[in-house]
Parts: structure tokens; sequence; C-alpha cells
């Protein structure tokens, strides 16, 4: 099997460009760009500021410049056919094109896992329509094939609760206390694991904010600890640190031979790699590595169960399941709906109820006294001359 190509979108690497866009040669563009590659590389650099957004338009947009390269067409020939096509390929992309989930460096690495969902599609589609507008107005592409497309809500799954039942929740914690630690490095894993399940859980935080963090965004305040984090959109909010928090802290920060308290602009990563060498310097897990060693937990989890239900949700589960796993859980242990509204950085509290699962069950409950037998009864009782 034929390795993709190193990444098309690295930095700088539109800069040294020189393949000439061939559909382009009639424009009078307002960017510098030679290149297909050079044009997405602008657009994406519009969004510095912005990691997160700039590595999810990243994967969508080199994901797309390799199925053209593969099919020989560049971004001004796409017509609306093609973006149909586009669609069809993401739901169902040839073996040559899915592996399993790999470093972009890694000569394994394929661009897809799998089929993507009606969702991911939509997601897919709706970032690379702005690229399409970006470049239009630029003048380097003609028109967006991607807006002549009917616009589709993508289905809402109602199928599958995306948090961890109670039950599940203690197979994982289970799993973490039970971790091998015979060897140095097996005790670094299990650390590492009890801090990383704790730091997601107790704040809600989502992964890419913990691969970004330092020690020294943790701060005290009053005799309160909280957590400066940088969210969407380069927001920076603060999470409060419970004491149970800052007791798996210090405790992770033992075991790496650090201070037990995070000093103020501390630079150590909230989360880091384990070094190689037992004096290697501390590097930051990134988002990937946080993913995959979440998954892997959920899998032994799984795997200790005999409870089949659990054991589903557990495979199925990944590690956004732990912010929803924390909304309900709070929620459910009785924490103020603004309070959980304000730690998630929902800028709507009507995102926050969708994990009040209890309103549901009352609203149950309550439509349970409803029922044609006791309406009938009602009826027979109402009957003149009883």
């Amino acid at each position: 099997m034929p390795p993709f190509p190193t990444p098309l979108l690295a930095p700088p690497a539109w800069a040294t460009a020189s393949v000439e866009s061939a559909s382009n040669a009639a424009a009078t563009p307002l960017l510098a760009a030679r290149s297909d590659e050079q044009a997405v590389a602008i657009w994406l650099a519009e969004y510095a500021d912005r990691p997160r957004t700039w590595a999810a338009y990243r994967k969508e947009a080199e994901r797309f410049l390799l199925w053209l390269r593969e099919l020989g067409l560049k971004l001004g020939t796409v017509k609306r056919e093609d973006v149909l096509a586009y669609r069809a390929f993401l739901a169902a992309p040839p073996a040559h094109w899915t592996g399993p989930s790999r470093p972009r460096t890694h000569p394994d690495w394929r661009p897809l896992t799998g089929p993507l969902s009606a969702a991911s599609q939509h997601q897919a589609q709706t970032i690379l329509a702005g690229l399409y507008s970006y470049l239009n107005h630029a003048g380097f592409v003609s028109g967006n094939p991607f807006r002549l497309l009917r616009q589709k809500t993508p289905p809402t799954q109602h199928t599958q609760e995306r948090f961890l039942s109670e039950t599940a929740w203690q197979a994982v914690l289970e799993c973490v206390a039970t971790l091998p630690k015979e060897t140095a490095r097996e005790q670094a894993h299990a650390e590492r694991a009890l801090w990383l399940i704790s730091l997601l859980y107790l704040t809600g935080a989502r992964r890419s904010e913990v691969a970004g963090a330092r020690m020294g965004d943790l701060f005290e305040r009053k005799g309160l600890w909280w957590w400066a984090v940088q969210g969407k959109g380069g927001k920076i909010a603060r999470i409060p640190c419970s004491e149970e928090l800052m007791a798996a802290c210090r405790r992770y920060r033992q075991s790496l031979g650090l201070p037990a308290q995070p000093a103020p602009g501390e630079n150590t990563p909230l989360l880091a790699q384990i070094p190689l060498r037992k004096a290697g310097p501390l590097l930051p897990l990134g988002d990937k590595g946080i993913y995959l060693v979440v998954r892997e937990l959920f899998r032994r989890a799984a795997q200790r169960t005999d409870d089949p239900g659990i054991c589903q949700q557990l495979k199925q589960a990944t590690t956004h399941w732990l912010r929803h796993t924390a909304a309900t859980h709070q929620l459910e242990a009785g924490v103020p709906l603004i309070v959980v509204s304000q730690n998630l950085r929902h800028s709507n509290l009507q995102t926050t109820r969708r994990y009040l699962h209890t309103e549901d069950e009352a609203r149950h409950a309550a439509s349970g006294v409803h029922s044609l037998r006791s309406r009938a009864s009602d009826t027979d009782k109402e009957k003149p001359g009883d």
C-alpha cells in the first residue's frame, strides 16, 4: 500500500510551492498564491490565532486536496457533480484511504479511519463551503460549488446517549485503579491516566484544552484554585478546581518529581508525555495522544465487565463522552444548571439543559397518568343516572 504524501498544508511548505493551478490562469486574484496548496494555506492563516479551528479546517482541506489530486482535479475545476461525488466518497471511502488512527507523520497514516457519519459529512461540507467562499471573493476560483447543494440538517442521533452511565463510569475508575505498576514506565502510565481521567471528569474540559494547557494556568486566589482555560474561539474562562482535583494534581506532580503546588507562570505541561529517558524533558501530550490514552482505558474497562450493555457503551465511548458525563453527573448530583453551564462554558443555557435527563424522566412519568383505561373509567362515572 503506497503511503500518502507528507502533509500538504504544513507551513511553510506553501510558501515555496510553485505548481500553478491551471484553472486560475485567467483570474485576477487578490492572493499571491500560485497553487491550490498555497491558496488553502493562506485561508488557513486567517485562523492562526485559533489553533483548534485551524487544525479542524486543515484536516478537512487536506483531505479534500488529496481526493482532488487522486482524481486529477484542481480547486477551480470542481463542479457540483464532483461535490456530490465527494459526499458519497466520505460516506463509503475506499479501503486504501482508511486505517487505524496514527500520527500524521507515520508512514501508515491514512486520511480516514472509516466512513464519516452524516453529521461529520455535513461538517466537512460546511468547512469546504467556507473555503470556497473565501477563495471566490479573492478571485482565486470563479464560484462556490458547495453552495449549490441543498443544505440539509444532519440527522440527530436519539438512539445513543453520549455519556457514561454510573455503572460504566465506575468500571472506568476500577480499570484505572488496577492498571499495572510493575515497571517505572507502567507506574508513569498509571499516574498519568489517573490525573487525565480526574481532569476531564471533574472539569468537563475538552481534550484540546488539556493538550494546550500548562501548570501555570492553575492559580490560587483567596484560598481557592482555578484553571484559566483557553476554549473555543480563543476565549479565556476560569474553571473552579475542587480539592479532589487539586489532590490529584499534587499526586501527579509528585510522580513527575515536581513540587506539589503549581507555581505562577510555570511552563510544565498540564499533561506530559512519558519521557523515553528518566531525566528527559517534559513535553506536552497532544490532542491525539489524549484521545488514544482515553480510548485505551475504555477498551480495558470494557474487557473487565460482564455486562454486555456496559461493554458496548465503553467500546463506543470517546474522550468527548467524558465532557457529557461530567455535565450529566453534576446535574444529577444537584449542581445548579447555571453553574454547570458556566463550568462547561456554554453560551446558551439550552445547550446545558440537554444533559438534564431528570427532566425527561419526570415528563415521562407525568405522561403516564394519561391512558385509555383511566379515561374509559372516568367516562363510565359520568353516565346519566349514575
